[in-house]
């Protein structure tokens, strides 16, 4: 009752008249961040803060707040329309959202992505709301191990990646573990593989490499068939919103894909490219036509932005009651409240009460103006796919440029990007899936640096993975994932098993 009451203070000062301009003005920003490849929430972020110095701490920080969660939203819309992820997040989405639109379907896609963000996001505010506490004392038992356990199941979705070529996805996830090798050694603090080139000392942004294995790479092959019209422009169909049936069938991959964004999303250091690979690998296992994913499945749409978008909520549990940012765009809403005098903890709920729960409050609000900001211009965004292509095509090359050079305002990154450009063309020929790689490329050196850390709490010993109940539980949960499938093979094969007898007795017969 307490929470009720607490809720309904929020949702009071989250409606006032200035509070919803301020909502409204960082859900337009973030959109439009989340449109343009490149940028991110964590660069707005940094761009947008001096200019919040001289508002109300409640109003700076529900602004900022919808930024962050607004660039969620934005990032399906390119991801979709024109396979072009600005962010690791999106990598997933553009599987099989521009399947559907290279089906003439990108305006249910779109209108897909739009419910199942507002259903990820308004979920994980209401989990926000009622679990706080719960969760913050549960993330605080994640450590190194942990970390390294969950981060290992998510590699381990690579395999499900592939399509019907296991082999290729995993050669295309070591490619991407080798590139995330690129850079300074977490450990030694050596360089590594960088051949003297400042640019690389950080390593290889995903950015870069995920920008030009699909879109470059998209562009490219579909050059080879150029002719006078967008290839979409005899296909697109007559609908722009999703059908009621479409929304309905991925109801049980909302609930499943909330919970997984909400709870990784809650652990410091995770976030929602973690998130939004686990929901896809999840329902790809659990479906029973998995061959449909990455071929235009309403599912493999749903499951990713339904996490991303819950990984929101989640993220602002640590940040709010322990004053542990899980991201780099958390890292900078936790130095705004320190800026406007606020100190984020345990305490944060009692002596700044009315702030909380009207950030809180905000949230809510903010998911609907995004919903009712996004749904009617779907036909305005899937009306993208009708412009010729010998102008469409220049425009997306213009607006990945100009998305990477915006990264450091630095032309080798342009380059690196056209290079992936070329590989991923060249991966496309040859039918090698370009996801795999970047999922590598995000969660290897995440991986190596959880591993390090582990081994050195450990004295070098690895018993310390499996005497941890968190993280050998998450271990047990990727193998048993990976064994289930392959028992099932094995006793579906002739000879083996049940079926050995029934053999035997209908050739006795």
């Amino acid at each position: 009752m307490e929470v009720i009451n607490d809720l309904a203070r929020g949702f009071a000062n989250a409606l006032l008249p200035q509070h919803l301009l301020f909502c409204l003005a960082g859900v337009l920003i973030g959109q439009i961040v989340g449109i343009l490849p490149g940028l991110g929430p964590s660069a707005s972020l940094a761009m947008i803060l001096p200019l919040t110095f001289s508002l109300e701490p409640t109003s700076a920080m529900i602004m900022l707040a919808g930024v962050y969660y607004g660039a969620k939203y934005g990032g399906a819309i390119t991801s979709i329309l024109i396979n072009t992820p600005g962010e690791a997040s999106s990598v997933m989405t553009a599987l099989d959202g521009y399947a559907m639109t290279k089906k003439g379907l990108g305006g249910p896609a779109l209108g897909l992505a739009a419910v199942s963000s507002f259903i990820g996001g308004t979920a994980s505010v209401v989990g926000l709301t009622l679990l706080s506490p719960a969760l913050a004392s549960f993330a605080l038992q994640f450590g190194p191990p942990e970390y390294a356990a969950l981060i290992f199941m998510g590699l381990s979705m690579v395999a499900l990646l592939g399509g019907k070529s296991v082999i290729k996805a995993l050669l295309a996830g070591l490619f991407g573990l080798l590139l995330g090798t690129v850079g300074t050694d977490p450990v030694l603090g050596k360089d590594r593989f960088t051949f003297n080139v400042p640019e690389l000392f950080d390593g290889i942004e995903f950015v870069l490499v995920s920008m030009g294995l699909f879109a470059v790479g998209e562009i490219l092959v579909l050059l080879q068939s150029m002719s006078g019209e967008s290839p979409a422009l005899a296909r697109v169909s007559g609908r722009v919103w999703p059908r009621a049936s479409d929304v309905l069938a991925c109801r049980w991959t909302f609930v499943r894909s909330t919970a997984i964004g909400f709870f990784v999303g809650a652990l410091p250091g995770a976030g929602g490219v973690i998130a939004s690979f686990l929901s896809y690998g999840t329902e790809k296992r659990l479906s029973q036509t998995p061959d449909a994913f990455g071929a235009g499945a309403p599912q493999g749409v749903a499951a990713p932005e339904t996490a991303d978008n819950a990984s929101t909520g989640g993220a602002m549990v640590p940040l709010l009651t322990l004053g542990v940012p899980g991201s780099g765009a958390t890292a900078m809403m936790l130095g705004a409240m320190i800026i406007y005098g606020l100190r984020p903890g345990p305490l944060i709920f009692q002596e700044n009460s009315d702030f909380v729960w009207g950030l809180i409050a905000s949230m809510y609000v903010g998911n609907i103006l995004l919903l009712i900001l996004n749904l009617p211009l779907i036909p305005l965004f899937a009306a993208m796919v009708r412009i010729p292509y010998s102008y469409l095509y220049p425009a997306i090359f213009a607006l990945v440029v100009i998305g990477a050079y915006s990264i450091r305002f630095n032309m080798v990154d342009v380059w690196v990007m056209l290079l992936f450009g070329i590989i991923g063309y060249l991966m496309k020929r040859a039918d090698v899936p370009a996801a795999p790689v970047v999922l590598a490329l995000v969660l290897g050196p995440l991986f190596e640096r959880s591993v390090s850390q582990s081994l050195t709490l450990a004295h070098g010993n690895p018993a310390i993975f499996f005497s941890r109940p968190v993280s050998a539980a998450l271990l047990s949960i990727t193998l048993i994932a990976y064994l289930a499938p392959m028992l099932g093979l094995l006793q579906r094969r002739p000879g083996l098993g049940g079926n050995r007898s029934t053999e035997n007795n209908s050739s006795g017969g």
